[in-house]
Order: structure tokens, then C-alpha cells, then sequence
């Protein structure tokens, strides 16, 4: 952790919540808005993701389903069983992608009628360890963290792949490389929405570190973004970066702390912009939904 993060850790501690200490969340959040909680009804929630009219779709991975918030303020059950999906994200042209670690592939669906692509991921004749997050660039590549969590569906208990790395899937799915296998544990991973810059979150070195995307899928240019590490995260339209873990911590673009917005659960595990207006912010977070309305609208 930097000098000055260890600085804001230490006035949190003393002051208390960093939600009301930092003004800058003023230009966040809604005035008067506060964390609502929609549903606690899940095992473990992960991987929410906005289609374009603003339903949220997330994962309850132990029970084996994604679940679906709608604009109306419904919850059902979009798909079960989903592959043990885990991060999910909608492209382009409004196909949800997901991290099924059952089998470690990679799903795209159709959420009009739920018709699945099953993209079997192996790198170097392996098995990957365990597609965990992903984000979509707007030319249809793929990059997906690879981090070892062993599962309880797994009939095996050591990692096939002999690190834990950021991997890239071609546009035609032909080709699969790694693009980052110096992190300790990559989880974490968001791009900005003219594909030139990447994001991903060293949860086990507490980092996120930024990388320029080339133009053939490489990455370039590694930099600290933050002394902060994550779980999922997102971005909005003006750049700012939400990571995941303690709560929600938002940087500006420059990996300048804003503030943290506390939830009460254990852990928030990750997060999404959706609503009608893509200005409500979705926090999955243990075995709860969380909505919290911003003024900030999403970069996706």
C-alpha cells in the first residue's frame, strides 16, 4: 500500500465511515440516497451485468443460476443451471458473457431465447484454472482473469495451469494467449469504452495496475492504478473506477481515491451500473442485492 493510501486507511479508522468523511462522493451519489437492499435471498452473489434497457442480470454461483433484477423491480430466475457462472458482461450487440468454471469455459447467450455458444477454453493443452471475470472489447475480443479458487464441483484440487494469468480470446475465437502472468492473482478486470485501456485487480498483492490495449489483443504500458485491490469492477462515463471488496471504493481516472461506500454485509463482491437511466449502481454483496441510486451514469 502507498504512503498516501496508508494515510486514508489510518483517518477512516479514526473517523469512521468514509461514505459521510468524503466529499467527493457528493458528486456520485444522489442526494439522500443510501444502499438499498433488494434481495438476501442467494448463497453467493457475483457477476452483475447491464443489458442495454437496463436489467441486471447477476449470478448466485453455489445454487448454480443467473438471476435477473428487472427494470420493473422483478427478480426471477433467468437460467438454471448456468455452468457455475461466475463474472458475466453484455457486448455490443447485447449477447451476456459469462465465466462458466464448471467445465472452465466461457459462455455467450442469447437472453431473447436463451440459445448458449459454449467456448471450451485450454491454454498450452491444459485446462484453465478458473475463468473468473471477463470484459468484452468493442471488437469483440475477450480478456478473462484466470485466477486458481478451488470448487467444491471440481474433481480436481491442483491448478492445471502453472500460473494464474489475464488471458485473451480473439474476435474468432481462434486464438487464445496470455497477456498478463506476472500478478499474484488477477480477479477484477474492466475496459474503457473506446477499447484503449485495461483494467485488472490484483486481489492478492492488493494493486490494480492499468495496461494501453495494441492493436493485435497485447497488452503495453503497465501502471499502478491504485494501492487497492478488488474483486469485480466497473466504470463510469466519466472514467471513475469502482473496485469491490470492503464495501465499494470509487477512484477517479487518474487512481485517485474519491470515497468508499460502505455496505453491511462480510463482502461485496462485485458491481454494475443498470436501471432505465443506467444511473442506479448494483452491488452484489455476499448473499444480497444491493441498489444504490447515483448521479454518475455507466460506461456500459
Amino acid at each position: 500500500m502507498s504512503v498516501r493510501y496508508l494515510h486514508i486507511a489510518v483517518f477512516v479508522l479514526f473517523t469512521g465511515n468514509i461514505y459521510s468523511q468524503v466529499s467527493g462522493l457528493s458528486s456520485i451519489i444522489l442526494a439522500g440516497a443510501k444502499p438499498e437492499k433488494l434481495s438476501g435471498e442467494f448463497a453467493f452473489t457475483e457477476g452483475p451485468a447491464s443489458d442495454p434497457r437496463g436489467n441486471v442480470y447477476f449470478t448466485d454461483q453455489p445454487n448454480d443460476r443467473i438471476m435477473k433484477w428487472s427494470t420493473d423491480d422483478i427478480l426471477s430466475v433467468f437460467m438454471q443451471p448456468s455452468g457455475r457462472s461466475n463474472g458475466m458482461y453484455f457486448d455490443r450487440q447485447g449477447f451476456l458473457w459469462s465465466c462458466a468454471d464448471e467445465k472452465n469455459e466461457i459462455w455467450k447467450i442469447s437472453t431473447e431465447n436463451k440459445k448458449t455458444e459454449i467456448i471450451s477454453v485450454r491454454f498450452n493443452g491444459k485446462p484453465m484454472n478458473g475463468p473468473n471475470d471477463l470484459w468484452v472489447a468493442p471488437d469483440g475480443g475477450v480478456y478473462f482473469t484466470d485466477p486458481f479458487y478451488r470448487r467444491t464441483w471440481w474433481d480436481h484440487s491442483s491448478m492445471p495451469q502453472e500460473k494464474e494469468c489475464v488471458y485473451y480470446l480473439s474476435p474468432d475465437r481462434k486464438t487464445l494467449i496470455s497477456v498478463a502472468d506476472d500478478l499474484g492473482r488477477p480477479n477484477g478486470i474492466v475496459g474503457t469504452p473506446d477499447g484503449k485501456i485495461l483494467y485488472v485487480a490484483d486481489i492478492e498483492n492488493n494493486q490494480t495496475w492499468s495496461y494501453t490495449i495494441k492493436s493485435d489483443g497485447t497488452l503495453s504500458d503497465k501502471k499502478l492504478f491504485c494501492g487497492l485491490g478488488s474483486d469485480g469492477m466497473t466504470i463510469d462515463r466519466k472514467g471513475n473506477i469502482y473496485l469491490t471488496g470492503k464495501g465499494v471504493s470509487v477512484f477517479d481516472k487518474r487512481g485517485r481515491l474519491i470515497g468508499n461506500i460502505e455496505i453491511p454485509e462480510n463482502w461485496t463482491a462485485n458491481v454494475c451500473f443498470g436501471g432505465k437511466d443506467h444511473r442506479s449502481l448494483f452491488i452484489t454483496a455476499s448473499k444480497s442485492l444491493y441498489r444504490l441510486k447515483t448521479k454518475m451514469k455507466g460506461a456500459y
